[in-house]
């Protein structure tokens, strides 16, 4: 059904996916609890620092971008991203608000719908 180019990818993805994960949890964490930034602000904070970092590792590691269009392939993805966004934000309102979960629980469910927009649009589109 799918190659194991396209297997690997995904388990790439994931693994750079991990270390976002990291970097936007740890960034939420200080700038909403430490900080006292409002949580959403504190959300957006991490999510986008992740996702920059994101762009850099997926383009070197995951995808093997030759494309010398970087700031071009880099707008696209961050628009991707910003769309992403909505989606975790969206996703971690409902799992918060509507589902009464703890934030950080909400958060990290709303990550995993993320991804998997994340990967398809990005594997392509972006990193064709």
């Amino acid at each position: 059904m799918f190659s194991s180019e396209f297997i690997l990818k995904f388990l790439k993805f994931g693994v750079v996916g991990g270390i976002g994960f990291v970097i936007d949890f740890s960034l939420t964490y200080l700038f909403k609890e430490k900080l006292k930034v409002h949580k959403y602000i504190a959300n957006g904070v991490g999510f986008f620092v992740a996702a920059t970092c994101n762009y850099v590792l997926n383009r070197i590691w995951t995808f093997h971008s030759n494309d010398p269009e970087v700031a071009l392939q880099f707008v696209i993805f961050l628009v991707v991203s910003i769309i992403g966004f909505g989606i975790n934000t969206l996703f971690l309102y409902l799992f918060e608000i509507k589902f009464k979960l703890n934030f950080y629980v909400a958060k990290l469910l709303a990550i995993g719908v993320t991804m998997f927009w994340n990967f398809a649009i990005n594997y392509l589109y972006t990193f064709h």
